[in-house]
C-alpha cells in the first residue's frame, strides 16, 4: 500500500543494505593472543612465516594474507598482535594461534587416524602401494573402476595388523593428514541411491595422536 493512501499514519522508510553497509563500524586498538612454547621445540617467524621444529621434524606454514603481527617473545612465549582490526580481523587472531598449536602437536607427537570400512555385501578392497603412499579401492559395491587416492606429502598409510578393514593413516601435518582422510572417504561416496540404506564406504573411526 501507498503512503499518500494512509496520510495519518507515518511513512516508513526502507533501511536499504547499502546505508547498513556505510555505517561506521567499531576497531579494536589491540587484540593480543600468545602461544605457549613447550620444552623441545623451537619455533621461528619471519615475514609471517612460521616455522616450527621438534623431534619428529619441521613444519612451515605462511600467514601472509593476514595483517597480524607475530613475534616470538622468549623461548616459551609467541605474541600475535591485531592493531586497529575490525571483527573479521580479530577473528584471525584466534585462528592462527589455533594453528600454530596445531604444528607444535603435529612435531610433538604427530597425528593418527584410523578409519574403517563397512559393507553389506560386496566386501571392498583396499591395497596400499608405493610404500604408504598410494590406494587403490576395488569391488566398492560390486564396481569394476579402480578408485585411486594418493596420500598428501608427509602422510603414510597402513592396514592395521590387529583389526580386520582397518587402515591407519600417520603424519605431523594435521590437515593433510585429514585431507587424505577425507579424500579416501570421498572416494567411495553412494551414488544415486538411498544413502540411509546404503551406507557401504570408509569412515574415520578415531583422531588421535601417534605419541600419546
Amino acid at each position: 500500500s501507498n503512503c499518500l493512501e494512509r496520510p495519518n499514519r507515518p511513512c516508513a522508510r526502507p533501511f536499504s543494505r547499502l546505508q547498513r553497509s556505510n555505517r561506521p563500524t567499531m576497531k579494536t586498538i589491540l587484540s593480543t593472543e600468545y602461544v605457549t612454547i613447550p620444552e623441545g621445540v623451537t619455533v621461528e617467524v619471519k615475514n609471517r612465516e612460521v616455522r616450527v621444529k621438534g623431534k619428529r621434524g619441521t613444519l612451515t606454514r605462511s600467514f601472509k594474507h593476514l595483517n597480524l603481527e607475530m613475534r616470538v617473545v622468549n623461548k616459551t612465549k609467541l605474541r600475535v598482535d591485531a592493531w586497529f582490526a575490525q571483527r573479521e580481523q580479530v577473528a584471525t587472531v584466534r585462528t592462527v594461534c589455533g594453528h600454530i598449536k596445531n604444528m607444535i602437536v603435529g612435531v610433538t607427537k604427530g597425528y593418527l587416524y584410523k578409519m574403517r570400512s563397512v559393507h553389506a555385501h560386496f566386501p571392498i578392497n583396499v591395497a596400499v602401494t608405493n610404500g604408504g603412499k598410494h590406494v587403490d579401492i576395488r569391488n566398492f559395491l560390486g564396481e569394476k573402476v579402480i578408485r585411486a587416492v594418493d596420500m598428501h606429502e608427509g602422510v603414510t598409510i597402513e592396514a592395521s595388523k590387529d583389526v580386520k578393514d582397518e587402515y591407519i593413516l600417520r603424519g605431523n601435518d594435521l590437515e593433510k593428514v585429514s585431507l587424505s582422510a577425507a579424500l579416501i572417504h570421498q572416494s567411495t561416496t553412494v551414488k544415486v541411491k538411498d544413502i540411509r540404506k546404503f551406507l557401504d564406504g570408509i569412515y574415520v573411526s578415531e583422531r588421535t595422536t601417534i605419541d600419546q
